[in-house]
């Protein structure tokens, strides 16, 4: 999926509490209750970037704030209203790495709801560098409301 100019992209920091070096995302694309695909362009100065790579551990954050924005925007209240929400990795059922992005690449993200009950989450997310595909995670999230 390549981002189109004029693409109605939806503010991230509407829907996640991570701000930069941790902010893996750079745009949602898509989101529905149930799907979402983000967008990420890899810059040399990101923290999980080695030797002109984003690592492994890059690209599970990137899957996994993906992912919680499935569940985060069951607590936006609006673009006028700072809603702050945690997030955590309860569990990685299944992770495969097929290959890793360079410095310069926009990576694509796409995830889809298993199950949920409560603010727990089961949520399966594919990553692509254009059609190649870099990684496939299953992963369980708890996301709540701060007061």
């Amino acid at each position: 999926m390549k981002i189109k100019e004029g693409h109605n992209i939806i503010n991230i920091h509407n829907f996640l509490p991570h701000r930069e070096p941790m902010l893996m995302v750079d745009y949602i694309l898509e989101l529905t209750e149930q799907n979402v695909i983000t967008s990420f362009h890899i810059k040399p100065e990101n923290i999980f970037v080695s030797h002109n790579e984003l690592v492994e551990a890059g690209l599970i954050e990137n899957s996994a704030q993906t992912c919680s924005s499935i569940v985060g925007q069951s607590f936006f209240e609006g673009p006028d209203i700072e809603t702050k929400v945690i997030g955590f990795i309860t569990n990685i059922k299944k992770i495969d790495v097929f290959s890793l992005p360079k410095v310069g690449d926009t990576i694509i993200s796409k995830a889809s709801l298993i199950s949920k009950y409560d603010n727990i989450c089961n949520i399966f997310c594919e990553t692509f560098n254009n059609d190649e595909l870099l990684i496939r995670a299953e992963i369980n999230l708890f996301i709540q409301k701060l007061p």
